[in-house]
């Protein structure tokens, strides 16, 4: 099984890139699965989310730990599942959203008890763009999703990713070269890798 792990900010186009990756991976026959966190099937997911959209120190640090444990139940959970791909959305980059320093110890020691991957994809756009669309997109705001809050959080998880084997993609390109980036860097086949350069030529 190979895992996938797509993070970045809030409007980087995460969940676009996974959903394209999972019916590429369907159309070849692959067997995956996709989990998306904070996910909307529990009741960690679904408190992290309730969370995010309440003011306050203390519903900061609810809606980060909460995060965390959905992060945790998806793991133990699917983890053993007999799947060629499992694709994670929002993965560690979660403990970007805890206070400094907190978020830095916090990265450091789940990223030495979870499974990582050499196939972690970091979306990097720039907090003026990811607001722009948050603004456009959102009906209502999470309390993370202000401009001073995605520059923070942009800062905080660029140092983290540092720490580890992340495959930085410049997220304000288009959706089709992104997801090109991808399907280039993740295990296929030989016949797969000339059908992406084919496209590529013309």
């Amino acid at each position: 099984m190979v895992l996938i792990i797509i993070d970045g900010l809030d409007a980087s186009g995460k969940s676009t890139q996974a959903d394209l990756l999972a019916e590429y991976l369907k159309k070849k026959g692959k067997t995956f699965l996709l989990r998306t966190h904070p996910s909307d099937d529990n009741f960690f997911g679904i408190r992290a989310r309730e969370y995010l959209f309440l003011e306050g120190k203390s519903a900061h640090i609810m809606a980060s730990l909460f995060y965390l444990v959905d992060v945790i139940r998806s793991i133990c959970l699917y983890r053993w599942r007999q799947v060629d791909y499992l694709i994670y959305v929002r993965y560690l980059l979660g403990t970007a959203y805890l206070p400094a320093p907190v978020h830095k110890i916090a990265y450091l020691f789940f990223s030495k008890i979870v499974p990582t991957s050499k196939y972690m994809f970091y979306l990097k756009i720039n907090p003026a763009e990811a607001f722009r669309r948050v603004t456009i997109n959102r009906v209502k705001k999470e309390r993370f999703e202000s401009i001073h809050e995605l520059n923070k959080i942009s800062g905080k998880a660029l140092e983290l990713i540092s720490y580890g084997s992340w495959k930085i993609i410049n997220g304000d390109r288009s959706i089709l070269e992104i997801h090109e980036k991808i399907l280039k860097a993740i295990p296929l086949s030989n016949i797969e890798l000339r059908n992406l350069k084919n496209i590529e030529s013309t």
